[in-house]
């Protein structure tokens, strides 16, 4: 008997910069452990999440961020990168097909009241994580590779077309 395939969910999620190059991640909990590190209960992972039928990525991101981080009116800036596959750390596992756009706030004020309601993993809190920390980090980040494509971006470095990047134990 074969597994039943995964549904294909496409999603738009934004590196979300403030003024000091500081990028904002949500802490959730892994309601399945990773493959590559059972150990690892949390994980961080940018705010967006699944279209609504009819939208675009980009509606979809600003969408989103008015929901997770009250932040309505985000300008959407270029998608820097995509992550396409498997991935099993939420309630409903899904074959994600995430495109990921820069936006840059005017400050750091963000509203989260209503992040919890909005997701179907426990929601831990959000951080705005500065780029040697997020260098430095142990901490588990979705997808491989953010942090420095974090850094290039802060250093004015945008990708000419979108980036790949992969799940770890993908």
């Amino acid at each position: 008997m074969s597994a039943e395939p995964l549904t294909i969910r496409h999603i738009a999620r934004a590196l979300v910069f403030d003024p000091a190059d500081r990028l904002l991640l949500i802490e959730y909990e892994a309601v399945r452990p990773a493959p590559a590190n059972p150990d690892a209960k949390n994980f961080w992972f940018m705010p967006g999440g699944g279209l609504e039928p009819g939208e675009t990525h980009e509606d979809a991101c600003r969408r989103e961020l008015g929901e997770e981080i009250g932040v309505h009116d985000a300008v959407i800036g270029p998608q820097v990168a995509l992550c396409d596959g498997p991935f099993h750390l939420f309630d409903k596992s899904r074959d994600a097909r995430e495109r990921y756009f820069l936006v840059r706030l005017p400050d750091d004020r963000i509203d989260t009241h209503m992040l919890a309601e909005t997701e179907d993993n426990p929601v831990i809190g959000t951080r705005w994580w500065s780029l040697d920390e997020l260098m430095a980090t142990d901490a588990r980040i979705e997808p491989v590779g953010l942090a420095d494509l974090a850094c290039r971006i802060a250093r004015g470095e945008l990708p000419e077309t979108p980036e790949t990047l992969t799940w770890q134990g993908a």
